[in-house]
Protein backbone atom coordinates (compact mmCIF):
# COMPACT_ATOMS: atom_id res chain seq x y z
CA UNK A 1 0.00 0.00 0.00
CA UNK A 2 1.25 3.48 -0.90
CA UNK A 3 2.08 5.53 2.17
CA UNK A 4 -0.39 8.38 2.65
CA UNK A 5 0.63 10.99 5.26
CA UNK A 6 -2.04 11.40 7.93
CA UNK A 7 -3.70 14.75 8.62
CA UNK A 8 -1.91 16.15 5.57
CA UNK A 9 -4.28 19.08 5.02
CA UNK A 10 -4.17 20.06 8.69
CA UNK A 11 -0.37 19.91 8.54
CA UNK A 12 -0.45 22.14 5.46
CA UNK A 13 -2.82 24.58 7.22
CA UNK A 14 -0.55 25.04 10.24
CA UNK A 15 2.46 25.51 7.96
CA UNK A 16 0.78 28.04 5.67
CA UNK A 17 -0.47 30.10 8.63
CA UNK A 18 3.05 30.70 9.98
CA UNK A 19 4.23 34.34 9.90
CA UNK A 20 6.98 33.31 7.45
CA UNK A 21 7.40 30.07 5.47
CA UNK A 22 9.64 27.74 7.51
CA UNK A 23 13.25 28.05 6.41
CA UNK A 24 14.70 25.43 8.77
CA UNK A 25 12.76 22.19 9.23
CA UNK A 26 13.32 19.16 11.44
CA UNK A 27 11.39 15.98 10.63
CA UNK A 28 11.81 13.63 13.56
CA UNK A 29 10.14 10.65 11.88
CA UNK A 30 10.74 10.92 8.13
CA UNK A 31 9.08 7.61 7.20
CA UNK A 32 8.39 7.91 3.48
CA UNK A 33 8.55 11.69 3.43
CA UNK A 34 4.87 12.50 2.86
CA UNK A 35 4.76 15.57 5.08
CA UNK A 36 8.20 16.72 3.94
CA UNK A 37 7.08 16.56 0.31
CA UNK A 38 4.19 18.94 1.08
CA UNK A 39 6.65 21.42 2.57
CA UNK A 40 9.35 21.26 -0.06
CA UNK A 41 6.98 21.29 -3.05
CA UNK A 42 4.22 23.63 -1.87
CA UNK A 43 5.37 25.75 1.09
CA UNK A 44 9.05 26.67 0.64
CA UNK A 45 11.13 25.12 -2.14
CA UNK A 46 14.27 26.71 -0.69
CA UNK A 47 13.84 25.27 2.79
CA UNK A 48 16.73 23.59 4.60
CA UNK A 49 15.74 20.29 6.18
CA UNK A 50 17.16 17.81 8.64
CA UNK A 51 15.36 14.48 8.28
CA UNK A 52 15.56 11.84 11.01
CA UNK A 53 14.46 8.22 11.17
CA UNK A 54 15.53 5.26 13.28
CA UNK A 55 14.56 2.94 10.42
CA UNK A 56 17.52 2.54 8.07
CA UNK A 57 15.20 1.53 5.21
CA UNK A 58 13.45 4.90 5.51
CA UNK A 59 16.79 6.72 5.37
CA UNK A 60 17.90 4.79 2.29
CA UNK A 61 14.54 5.48 0.61
CA UNK A 62 14.76 9.20 1.36
CA UNK A 63 18.29 9.58 0.02
CA UNK A 64 17.18 8.07 -3.30
CA UNK A 65 13.79 9.81 -3.47
CA UNK A 66 15.26 13.26 -2.75
CA UNK A 67 18.72 12.71 -4.22
CA UNK A 68 18.74 16.10 -5.95
CA UNK A 69 18.07 17.92 -2.67
CA UNK A 70 20.75 15.89 -0.89
CA UNK A 71 23.24 16.72 -3.64
CA UNK A 72 22.45 20.44 -3.33
CA UNK A 73 22.89 20.25 0.44
CA UNK A 74 19.30 21.29 1.00
CA UNK A 75 18.38 18.26 3.08
CA UNK A 76 20.42 16.00 5.34
CA UNK A 77 19.41 12.56 6.59
CA UNK A 78 20.23 11.27 10.06
CA UNK A 79 19.86 7.65 11.17
CA UNK A 80 18.93 8.00 14.83
CA UNK A 81 16.08 7.94 17.35
CA UNK A 82 14.73 11.47 17.80
CA UNK A 83 13.79 10.60 21.39
CA UNK A 84 17.52 10.21 22.04
CA UNK A 85 18.51 13.28 20.05
CA UNK A 86 20.65 14.70 22.85
CA UNK A 87 22.73 11.51 22.96
CA UNK A 88 22.80 10.41 19.33
CA UNK A 89 22.86 13.63 17.28
CA UNK A 90 26.01 15.07 15.76
CA UNK A 91 27.25 18.28 17.37
CA UNK A 92 26.02 20.28 14.36
CA UNK A 93 22.47 18.90 14.60
CA UNK A 94 22.39 19.09 18.39
CA UNK A 95 23.00 22.84 18.36
CA UNK A 96 20.53 23.77 15.60
CA UNK A 97 17.26 25.66 16.05
CA UNK A 98 14.26 25.22 13.76
CA UNK A 99 11.24 27.13 12.46
CA UNK A 100 9.20 23.96 12.19
CA UNK A 101 9.50 20.53 13.81
CA UNK A 102 7.29 17.52 13.08
CA UNK A 103 7.13 14.29 15.06
CA UNK A 104 4.67 11.74 13.62
CA UNK A 105 4.67 8.78 16.02
CA UNK A 106 2.82 6.40 13.72
CA UNK A 107 4.26 3.41 11.94
CA UNK A 108 4.68 4.05 8.22
CA UNK A 109 2.78 1.97 5.67
CA UNK A 110 5.92 0.17 4.41
CA UNK A 111 6.73 -0.95 7.94
CA UNK A 112 3.22 -2.34 8.34
CA UNK A 113 3.12 -3.89 4.90
CA UNK A 114 6.51 -5.64 4.97
CA UNK A 115 5.85 -8.94 6.71
CA UNK A 116 9.50 -9.33 7.70
CA UNK A 117 9.28 -6.23 9.94
CA UNK A 118 6.87 -8.03 12.28
CA UNK A 119 4.35 -5.21 12.83
CA UNK A 120 1.32 -6.70 11.07
CA UNK A 121 -0.96 -9.39 12.42
CA UNK A 122 -2.40 -9.96 8.94
CA UNK A 123 0.88 -11.08 7.35
CA UNK A 124 3.16 -13.78 8.65
CA UNK A 125 6.57 -12.56 9.68
CA UNK A 126 9.02 -12.78 12.59
CA UNK A 127 7.66 -11.32 15.83
CA UNK A 128 10.03 -8.35 15.80
CA UNK A 129 8.40 -4.85 15.78
CA UNK A 130 11.66 -2.90 16.16
CA UNK A 131 11.70 0.31 14.14
CA UNK A 132 15.49 0.16 14.25
CA UNK A 133 16.15 -3.50 13.48
CA UNK A 134 19.80 -3.15 14.47
CA UNK A 135 19.26 -2.78 18.21
CA UNK A 136 16.99 -3.52 21.17
CA UNK A 137 14.83 -6.45 22.22
CA UNK A 138 12.23 -7.99 19.93
CA UNK A 139 8.55 -8.49 20.68
CA UNK A 140 9.28 -12.23 20.62
CA UNK A 141 11.65 -11.79 23.58
CA UNK A 142 8.82 -10.32 25.64
CA UNK A 143 6.26 -12.93 24.65
CA UNK A 144 8.57 -15.90 25.21
CA UNK A 145 10.63 -14.81 28.20
CA UNK A 146 8.59 -12.53 30.47
CA UNK A 147 6.58 -13.91 33.34
CA UNK A 148 2.79 -13.62 33.49
CA UNK A 149 2.61 -10.58 35.80
CA UNK A 150 5.09 -8.60 33.70
CA UNK A 151 3.07 -9.22 30.55
CA UNK A 152 -0.22 -8.39 32.27
CA UNK A 153 1.20 -5.02 33.39
CA UNK A 154 2.62 -4.36 29.93
CA UNK A 155 -0.69 -4.95 28.16
CA UNK A 156 -2.60 -2.92 30.76
CA UNK A 157 -0.22 0.04 30.76
CA UNK A 158 0.68 0.26 27.08
CA UNK A 159 -2.33 -1.32 25.40
CA UNK A 160 -4.93 -0.03 27.87
CA UNK A 161 -6.44 -3.52 27.98
CA UNK A 162 -8.60 -3.86 31.07
CA UNK A 163 -8.09 -7.57 31.69
CA UNK A 164 -5.40 -9.27 29.59
CA UNK A 165 -5.04 -12.24 31.97
CA UNK A 166 -6.79 -14.76 29.73
CA UNK A 167 -4.56 -13.94 26.78
CA UNK A 168 -1.41 -13.93 28.91
CA UNK A 169 -2.27 -17.36 30.34
CA UNK A 170 -2.80 -18.65 26.80
CA UNK A 171 0.61 -17.30 25.80
CA UNK A 172 2.28 -18.98 28.79
CA UNK A 173 0.60 -22.30 27.96
CA UNK A 174 1.52 -22.11 24.28
CA UNK A 175 5.17 -21.28 24.85
CA UNK A 176 5.57 -24.33 27.11
CA UNK A 177 5.08 -26.36 23.94
CA UNK A 178 7.12 -24.14 21.62
CA UNK A 179 8.20 -20.52 21.33
CA UNK A 180 5.85 -18.09 19.65
CA UNK A 181 7.98 -16.81 16.79
CA UNK A 182 5.69 -15.27 14.17
CA UNK A 183 3.12 -12.49 14.04
CA UNK A 184 0.37 -14.78 12.80
CA UNK A 185 1.01 -17.32 15.55
CA UNK A 186 0.44 -14.66 18.20
CA UNK A 187 -2.48 -13.03 16.37
CA UNK A 188 -4.28 -16.33 15.87
CA UNK A 189 -3.68 -17.32 19.49
CA UNK A 190 -5.25 -14.05 20.71
CA UNK A 191 -8.19 -14.31 18.29
CA UNK A 192 -8.87 -17.89 19.36
CA UNK A 193 -8.62 -16.91 23.02
CA UNK A 194 -10.95 -13.88 23.12
CA UNK A 195 -12.74 -13.87 19.76
CA UNK A 196 -13.79 -10.93 17.60
CA UNK A 197 -15.52 -8.41 19.88
CA UNK A 198 -15.43 -5.27 17.74
CA UNK A 199 -16.33 -5.29 14.07
CA UNK A 200 -13.44 -4.24 11.87
CA UNK A 201 -10.80 -4.43 14.62
CA UNK A 202 -8.64 -7.52 14.94
CA UNK A 203 -8.61 -8.90 18.52
CA UNK A 204 -4.81 -8.64 18.53
CA UNK A 205 -4.75 -4.89 17.73
CA UNK A 206 -4.15 -3.53 21.23
CA UNK A 207 -1.78 -6.36 22.16
CA UNK A 208 0.40 -5.66 19.12
CA UNK A 209 0.24 -1.92 19.85
CA UNK A 210 1.41 -2.48 23.43
CA UNK A 211 4.35 -4.60 22.28
CA UNK A 212 5.35 -2.07 19.61
CA UNK A 213 5.21 0.86 22.02
CA UNK A 214 7.31 -0.97 24.60
CA UNK A 215 9.89 -2.41 22.21
CA UNK A 216 10.49 1.05 20.70
CA UNK A 217 10.39 2.95 24.03
CA UNK A 218 7.65 5.16 22.62
CA UNK A 219 6.20 6.21 25.99
CA UNK A 220 9.15 6.05 28.36
CA UNK A 221 11.15 8.65 26.42
CA UNK A 222 8.33 10.76 24.99
CA UNK A 223 7.86 13.43 27.66
CA UNK A 224 11.52 14.47 27.78
CA UNK A 225 11.74 14.42 24.01
CA UNK A 226 8.79 16.86 23.73
CA UNK A 227 10.56 19.19 26.17
CA UNK A 228 13.77 18.92 24.14
CA UNK A 229 11.95 19.68 20.87
CA UNK A 230 10.28 22.78 22.33
CA UNK A 231 13.75 23.98 23.32
CA UNK A 232 14.93 23.58 19.71
CA UNK A 233 12.31 25.95 18.28
CA UNK A 234 13.19 29.42 17.06
CA UNK A 235 10.99 32.38 17.96
CA UNK A 236 7.53 31.80 16.44
CA UNK A 237 8.62 28.29 15.54
CA UNK A 238 6.05 25.49 15.64
CA UNK A 239 6.19 21.96 16.96
CA UNK A 240 3.63 19.61 15.41
CA UNK A 241 3.09 16.30 17.22
CA UNK A 242 0.97 13.49 15.74
CA UNK A 243 0.14 10.58 18.04
CA UNK A 244 -1.93 7.43 17.61
CA UNK A 245 -2.53 6.29 21.17
CA UNK A 246 -4.34 7.99 24.04
CA UNK A 247 -1.39 7.55 26.41
CA UNK A 248 0.93 9.25 23.90
CA UNK A 249 -1.55 12.07 23.38
CA UNK A 250 -1.92 12.66 27.13
CA UNK A 251 1.84 13.03 27.49
CA UNK A 252 1.99 15.56 24.62
CA UNK A 253 -1.06 17.47 25.86
CA UNK A 254 0.21 17.88 29.42
CA UNK A 255 3.80 18.59 28.41
CA UNK A 256 2.56 21.41 26.17
CA UNK A 257 0.49 22.78 29.06
CA UNK A 258 3.46 22.60 31.45
CA UNK A 259 5.48 24.79 29.06
CA UNK A 260 2.87 27.39 28.16
CA UNK A 261 5.09 30.14 29.57
CA UNK A 262 7.40 29.49 26.59
CA UNK A 263 4.70 30.01 23.98
CA UNK A 264 1.13 29.04 23.14
CA UNK A 265 -0.85 25.93 22.25
CA UNK A 266 -2.47 26.49 18.85
CA UNK A 267 -4.73 23.45 19.12
CA UNK A 268 -7.16 24.23 21.92
CA UNK A 269 -8.89 21.03 20.86
CA UNK A 270 -6.93 18.13 19.41
CA UNK A 271 -7.11 17.87 15.61
CA UNK A 272 -8.38 14.55 14.29
CA UNK A 273 -9.07 13.16 10.83
CA UNK A 274 -12.35 13.95 9.11
CA UNK A 275 -14.75 11.19 8.18
CA UNK A 276 -13.66 11.60 4.55
CA UNK A 277 -9.98 11.17 5.38
CA UNK A 278 -10.69 8.11 7.50
CA UNK A 279 -12.49 6.53 4.55
CA UNK A 280 -9.57 7.21 2.21
CA UNK A 281 -6.85 6.36 4.73
CA UNK A 282 -7.92 3.97 7.53
CA UNK A 283 -4.58 4.50 9.26
CA UNK A 284 -5.68 8.04 10.07
CA UNK A 285 -8.54 6.81 12.26
CA UNK A 286 -6.68 7.20 15.55
CA UNK A 287 -4.35 10.07 14.55
CA UNK A 288 -4.29 13.08 16.91
CA UNK A 289 -2.44 16.32 16.14
CA UNK A 290 -1.39 18.99 18.64
CA UNK A 291 0.62 22.13 17.81
CA UNK A 292 2.79 24.32 20.03
CA UNK A 293 4.16 27.72 18.96
CA UNK A 294 7.24 29.17 20.62
CA UNK A 295 6.97 32.70 21.97
CA UNK A 296 9.55 35.46 22.03
CA UNK A 297 12.97 34.31 23.16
Amino acid sequence: MKHIPVLAEDFRRFCESMPEPPAAYLDCTFGRGGHFRILIEDINTNMQADLIDRDLQAIEFGKKEFADLVERGQCRFHHLNFMRLADEASKELAEKKFDLILADLGVSSPQLDQAERGFSFYQEGPLDMRMDASKGIKAADVVNQWDAQEMIELFRDYGEIHNPTKVVNAIITERHNQNIETTTELAELIAKCIGWRKKGQHPATKYFLALRIFVNEELSLLQQSVVDLIARLKENGRLIMITFHSAEDRIVKWTFKEHKEQGQILTKKAVQATWQEKQKNPRARSAIMRVFEKGKL
